[in-house]
């Protein structure tokens, strides 16, 4: 269990990393409402400030997507 300073904490960095990236959440948000579902592909990209590219992807399955349900649950 996390003590009160710690939840604190995480709520101001949480509070700064919306304002940083405000279209985050929403985007987000319109994915797990209209588009994941058994067979969804998600593909992540990342480069670094060196100009280095980073791609994976993920197929979803059903138990992926019963574990986002637990999680859900869980908040």
């Amino acid at each position: 269990m996390m003590d009160f300073s710690a939840i604190m904490k995480m709520k101001g960095a949480w509070e700064t990393f919306t304002h940083n990236h405000p279209k985050f959440m929403p985007f987000m948000q319109a994915v797990g409402r209209e588009a994941i579902a058994d067979g969804t592909i998600i593909e992540v990209k990342v480069t670094s400030p060196e100009g280095r590219e980073y791609n994976t992807n993920m197929k979803i399955t059903q138990s992926d997507l019963d574990l986002f349900a637990q999680l859900k649950g869980m908040m």
